[in-house]
């Protein structure tokens, strides 16, 4: 082993250690601590002045998974004091040697093996559930990592190449990333969770590392998610980057044939790594990585849990409002992608608006696996320490609610006025306390109804099921409608298509009856609500045919 032991370190640097120092230098502007630098020289093998392994010269060898924390000296050359500038790994050393002095670099492979040193594993709590997440990196960009379908963060650290992937990321951004509710180290649940609970969970996430407004990354599965928080919430987003992702389940799996294979090879051999050709074909022969790939299932989710996410993915379609992201958004994805095929990056990029592309060769999935996984990692940095463009949040995604009391002028002649006065007192407070338990924001009364807003259309419906039947003690019924879509936010009230909408769609409902669109329905999936299908409808003043759905309850 060619990798010197803490106590053989060097007491004084050799002759081979001072040119790399100065080119690490040069990296970190001249601030980088030569003593402390010293320390990780120590950890590379040196004989007569070269660095070499196996007798060929400039070429290092090193510990794999070693990261060491630095200090730098103020550049005012007036203070001696010094400052932390994180943990980096001994392989961004050396990487930056490579590209500013010439050295080539060699890394052992080998998959499993317990990193020396890895971020902290902390929890958020989102309602009573309790999300693992960790922090790293000491980059000027925050960034928020959405992982695909399952995840282990812990595990993440002993891939060599989702590591060194993981690290490119840190050297130009302070990075989260998390396993999702249900999966890797988050709390188990009952019943997995709908997009509406994930954004809870993702902002759980971001208020808990203390990011008011990242830059958001979607990879696979974790497109959907961060897109529509970025279309929910483009206050808290700077910019979105997704890659390999999709707005529909048919780019990933374009049959219920398809869908069954993978479902059957989860029942009967899920933890045997044996998933790798289907998502990374160029390491399909390497019984390492198909070691690797078993514990990341088995770490991952456990059968059953991962059935039940994948019937809740199938029913993803988030091609509605796609057209609402606000934010800057950068879109890669592989030509050959095995997995999600291309054709989803290609829907993203073209209904995204102002969204850059770039397409990139390959079949692997992953970002961090195949030859150009620093490229993406680099196309990520440059696209998210640019010139940040101000984002105007004066148009958002949101759930439009509208309630009407059924027969009201009839209802209004039979008591007379001052007792219609009162039912509609404890009508509103009956509508507002629900509000305030799903957390919907009142916009104003119409009259015997009203207007409210939801960034989750799944506690948009619950609430209306809540208010049609809570408001049945009275002795009068209300019918409500909703609709998804981009709203116009004009002072303290909102305009726009999707407002017409979900009030022709309430117009339709009959008593206590809820009706919502189809693009409601297609974002509630694996929320747990069920719909009968009410057909097309015509909708007075809106173009084209609308389907129409009723809440089964």
């Amino acid at each position: 082993m060619l990798i010197s032991s803490p106590a053989t370190r060097p007491t004084r640097m050799s002759t081979c250690t001072k040119p790399v120092i100065a080119s690490v230098n040069r990296c970190f502007d001249g601030r980088v601590d030569a003593v402390n630098l010293e320390h990780v020289l120590g950890d590379i093998q040196t004989d007569r002045g070269n660095l070499h392994v196996d007798g060929s010269p400039h070429v290092i060898r090193l510990r794999r998974t070693t990261l060491w924390h630095f200090r730098c000296r103020e550049r005012a050359p007036s203070t001696t004091s010094t400052t932390d500038i994180g943990y980096f790994s001994i392989i961004q050393i050396v990487a930056m040697v490579q590209a500013n002095f010439g050295f080539s670099l060699e890394i052992p492979v080998s998959f499993g093996g317990e990193p020396s040193m890895q971020p902290v594993t902390r929890y958020a709590k989102s309602g009573d559930v309790h999300v693992a997440y960790q922090v790293f990196g000491e980059g000027p960009v925050n960034l928020v990592l959405a992982p695909p379908f399952v995840s282990n963060i812990e595990n993440y650290w002993t891939f060599p190449g989702l590591e060194r992937w993981l690290l490119r990321l840190a050297s130009f951004a302070r990075v989260v990333m998390f396993d999702k509710r249900g999966t890797g180290m988050s709390d188990r649940v009952a019943e997995l969770p709908g997009l509406d609970q994930r954004i809870d969970d993702l902002r759980a996430v971001m208020d808990a590392a203390g990011m008011d407004q990242p830059a958001l990354l979607g990879i696979s599965e974790g497109g959907p998610l961060t897109a529509l928080f970025a279309a929910t919430h483009p206050d808290r987003c700077r910019a979105l980057v997704l890659y390999g992702s999709f707005v529909r389940f048919s780019s990933w799996f374009p049959t219920e044939e398809a869908l069954a294979a993978f479902l059957g090879y989860i029942d009967q051999a899920w933890g045997s790594g044996g998933s790798l050709p289907f998502f990374a074909p160029s390491l399909a022969n390497d019984p390492a990585a198909q070691e690797w790939m078993g514990r990341f299932e088995r770490l991952g989710a456990s059968p059953a849990a991962v059935t039940a996410l994948m019937r809740m993915n199938s029913q993803i379609d988030i091609s509605d409002i796609v057209s609402t992201i606000r934010v800057p958004t950068l879109v890669i994805h592989r030509t050959e992608d095995v997995t999600i095929n291309v054709e989803g990056g290609r829907y993203l990029a073209k209904h995204i608006p102002g969204a850059r592309y770039i397409e990139l060769p390959g079949k692997d999935h992953p970002p961090w696996i195949g030859d150009n996984a620093d490229e993406i990692a680099d196309a990520i940095g440059e696209f998210l320490t640019g010139a940040r463009v101000p984002v105007t949040v004066d148009r958002v995604l949101a759930t439009v609610l509208f309630t009407d009391i059924v027969a009201s002028t009839e209802k209004a002649a039979a008591l007379g006025d001052r007792r219609w006065r009162d039912l509609l007192d404890n009508h509103h407070a009956t509508i507002r306390r629900n509000l305030a338990r799903f957390r919907g924001h009142e916009i104003k009364t119409t009259g015997d109804g009203i207007l409210a807003t939801f960034d989750g259309p799944a506690r948009g419906v619950r609430c209306a099921c809540a208010i049609a039947d809570e408001i049945k003690l009275l002795g009068i019924e209300v019918r409500a409608g909703l609709h998804t879509g981009e709203c116009e936010m004009i002072d303290d009230d909102v305009g726009g298509i999707a407002v017409h909408i979900g009030a022709r769609v309430a117009s339709l409902a009959g008593a206590s009856e809820v009706l919502v669109s189809s693009t409601v329905k297609d974002l509630v999936a694996g929320s747990g609500l069920r719909f009968s299908d009410r057909g097309s409808q015509s909708l007075k003043g809106v173009p084209g045919e609308w389907h129409i759905y009723a809440v089964e309850r």
